[in-house]
């Protein structure tokens, strides 16, 4: 069975991983429980860029920033080609769909990019962390004001106001441990270095802390039970194949601009996921509080399914990076 299961890309930790998805269903963290949950995720994500700052050289993190080449054509597919996309699909399934899901696939499309998982995986499968970095957070500090704009934009939501949590957590949670590791580099870079299992135990806890976090907050929230299970069918299917579309798009993109694979991960990963953490106080902020549930649930769906599939495809391409070197 570890023999069918490997060939077909699943290993233990995708195991460990959907056996968290399981739980967050089955068992959802609630009350104190998510709160505590919250802070560990929290201060998880915290090390975890405490850690990158720590072992990377100042040298590589200019050239990400510089790299305006990669920069560019992450911010396009965010902000560009998967909003034209999610305006295709909310045409063609809008009549199936209903008004407030159809609205709630056109704000998934222009959310910003994942933070915390796009870079875990890219650092996973082996890309340019530096650049992931640069790229996850400008689309994000970008994201606060440029995502309202295009929902107000393309679908008349009327104006809105998005508080600064977003910004200030991003600083905080992101960007400050970050620097912290980059100040401390010269005591604790060759301790992180030469520690290699303590990066991976903390990249792959991180994800299965979010994964948690995020199914325990939809089962608890009752996002599940605010449309009929028809339509729940018909929307998961909707949103795995934009995904599919998306992940065919972004990659076709990274080959046809011939980026080197370090830099293809960084457009793949940053560049076609969408960001459930940025995206809920944004809805909040956005959408009458009787409607906002209908609206999240296509994030929420799509969120979950590019954590798996990108989890998945992390891990083929770690394998086959630590195949080649052995060869």
């Amino acid at each position: 069975m570890r023999r069918f299961l490997g060939r077909i890309g699943i290993d233990s930790y995708m195991l460990m991983l959907l056996g968290t998805v399981l739980l967050g269903l089955v068992l959802p963290a609630r009350g104190v429980a998510a709160e505590g949950l919250g802070q560990v995720t929290y201060w998880a994500v915290a090390l975890l860029f405490f850690l990158y700052g720590a072992k990377l050289d100042p040298a590589s993190v200019k050239a990400g920033m510089l790299n305006w080449r990669l920069q560019g054509l992450t911010f396009g597919s965010t902000y560009l080609v998967i909003p034209a996309l999610g305006l295709g699909f909310a045409a063609v399934f809008g009549g199936i769909l209903g008004p407030q899901v159809t609205m709630g696939v056109v704000f998934l499309a222009v959310l910003p990019s994942t933070i915390q998982s796009s870079i875990a995986f890219v650092s996973m499968s082996g890309g340019n962390v530096p650049a992931a970095i640069c790229a996850a957070s400008l689309s994000n500090l970008v994201g606060v004001v440029l995502t309202p704009a295009l929902v107000a934009l393309l679908q008349q939501a009327g104006e809105g106001g998005v508080s600064l949590d977003a910004v200030i957590r991003i600083g905080t949670q992101i960007l400050l441990p970050f620097v912290l590791g980059q100040i401390l580099r010269p005591w604790v870079g060759h301790f992180v270095r030469t520690r290699k299992r303590l990066t991976l135990v903390v990249d792959r806890g991180a994800i299965l802390l979010i994964v948690y976090s995020a199914f325990s907050a939809g089962t608890v929230s009752g996002l599940w039970a605010e449309i009929p299970p028809v339509s729940l069918i018909v929307l998961i299917a909707v949103m795995l194949a934009m995904l599919v579309v998306v992940f065919a798009l972004i990659g076709g993109l990274g080959r046809l601009c011939k980026l080197p694979p370090e830099d293809r991960s960084v457009l793949f990963f940053c560049g076609s996921t969408k960001s459930l953490a940025s995206g809920l106080p944004i809805a909040a902020a956005l959408f009458p509080f009787e409607t906002v549930g209908a609206t999240v649930l296509p994030v929420l769906i799509y969120h979950m399914a590019q954590l798996l599939i990108c989890a998945m495809i992390a891990q083929r391409h770690a394998r086959a990076a630590q195949t080649a070197l052995v060869s």
